[in-house]
């Protein structure tokens, strides 16, 4: 099987004694569904899956009284099998389409009996159907497509490269060359094959780019399909926000420019819109700053972003042009900047960060600004040779009211420092991690109150 950094989530949460039920959300074709039934076979004895699109019957579960007597009795009539407390995992799949199951976890989850995992696509479009969430009694978990360091387990990488790599970053030591022009292959393969798992598994199989092409193709008219299908307004705007996000992040300053839509078009009117597709899971917005200053919540400007797509892979199918080959050969300078930004965004969002940019005309763009912890980040990425010219970033750091600490710059090349600017190679975003408090611990002396 593909290996996903979600398991351990997973095996985190069947540890748990007070376990709640686990939503697992994220875009359609990511791999949640074949996640969960891998989990299942090798920690239980039995799963019980219902999928909300594919049983036509599984809605009538649901249908009358919630409570989990009424539910479990419902169920095993449906399935034709016994439930075994404490060893059985209901696996209730794509339950976006059954917004009655989702008001009964309350229930399922206090009766105790067995393990829930819920999994959606859509959830964030459909939340206005749901009559009572079940709050508290819920752990969600996000995920993604496949990041760059699972696509690199995928290909064969071994976790003494991984070590030695990370080493490298942490240390900032230079890459012996032949892990590194390795690594920038298998990069350069990432942005085109991307991280949707049907995409990666057709080229284990095949080494056919081609077949890859295709099955990105379909991901995206399944896509375009869920906007008919889902969109409940704003159909048409919606279609073409998406079809349009790959010419626009090929413009020079990547913005999302509704002019190019409509040229009377007013952002009101399509704010909606952009955030189907965010809630959706297949875009990402990356909202500009007014100020790279703490917090950076408060700075955003949020009717300025670019809007980057979910996957890169997805991206790269839906250019123009031959784009594929011009990548596997070193050609970067063929539409690669864009392409190259979308890899570093949705690898940002899976490791816990929030997307933000930095563009004013005295200064000049700043690619990312990422708040790690107390600290912000200024991230540069340069997808040519001449990487060491950074005019933005030089005048940004200068500035000394602001709450840049450091800059970093991925490129080509190879580890490097000059000053506050760390020079890595592409592939070391893999590294980058958002700061988690695992355990804060605050014990008050109220004596004197």
């Amino acid at each position: 099987m593909l290996f996903r950094k979600a398991m351990s989530e997973l095996l985190k949460w069947k540890k748990d004694p007070n376990k709640r039920a686990l939503l697992i959300t994220g875009a359609r074709q990511i791999g949640k569904t074949y996640l969960v039934r891998e989990f299942a076979k090798k920690n239980y004895e039995n799963c019980v899956e219902i999928n909300f699109i594919h049983n036509e019957n599984a809605h009538k579960i649901f249908s009358g009284n919630l409570d989990a007597k009424t539910i479990y009795t419902q169920l095993t009539a449906n399935i034709k099998q016994a439930l075994k407390p404490g060893k059985t995992l209901i696996f209730l799949d794509e339950i976006q389409e059954c917004p009655n199951a989702r008001t009964a976890i309350k229930f399922l989850v206090e009766d105790g009996r067995f393990d829930i995992i819920e999994s959606g696509s859509l959830l964030g479009v459909n939340y206005k159907h749901v009559k009572s969430f079940p709050v508290g009694f819920e752990q969600k978990l996000q995920m993604y497509p496949m990041d760059y360091e699972e696509f690199c387990i995928a290909c064969g990488t071994q976790d003494k490269t991984f070590a030695y790599l990370k080493e490298c970053f942490e240390n900032k030591t230079l890459v012996l060359d032949g892990v590194h022009e390795e690594m920038l292959s298998l990069f350069r393969l990432y942005t085109i094959v991307g991280g949707m798992p049907a995409a990666v598994q057709k080229y284990l199989d095949t080494e056919d780019i081609g077949s890859v092409i295709s099955v990105q193709k379909d991901i995206n008219s399944m896509y375009r399909n869920d906007i008919t299908q889902y969109a409940l307004l704003n159909k048409e705007k919606i279609t073409a926000i998406y079809d349009n996000i790959p010419s626009q992040l090929d413009d020079k300053n990547r913005r999302f420019q509704l002019a190019t839509i409509d040229k009377n078009a007013r952002m009101r009117s399509y704010e909606d819109s952009f955030v189907w597709l965010k809630d959706a899971g297949v875009a990402l917005p990356c909202f500009n700053l007014k100020e790279p200053k703490i917090p950076l919540k408060i700075n955003e400007q949020s009717r300025l972003f670019k809007l980057f797509l979910s996957d890169c892979g997805l991206l790269s199918a839906a250019s123009m042009g031959d784009i594929q080959f011009e990548i596997l050969n070193d050609n970067m300078s063929v539409n690669m900047g864009s392409i190259l930004e979308n890899v570093f965004a949705q690898e940002l969002v899976a490791h816990g960060f929030e997307l933000r940019y930095f563009n004013k005309q005295c200064v000049g763009e700043l690619d990312f600004v990422v708040q790690k912890g107390s600290s912000v980040l200024a991230l540069e990425i340069k997808s040519g040779k001449n990487y060491t010219m950074h005019a933005a970033l030089n005048n940004a750091l200068e500035v000394k009211d602001w709450s840049l600490d450091s800059g970093i710059v991925f490129c080509k090349g190879n580890v490097a420092q000059d000053g506050k600017i760390t020079y890595l190679p592409w592939y070391m975003i893999m590294f980058l991690e958002q700061n988690v408090i695992k355990s804060l611990k605050v014990k008050l002396d109220l004596k004197y109150v």
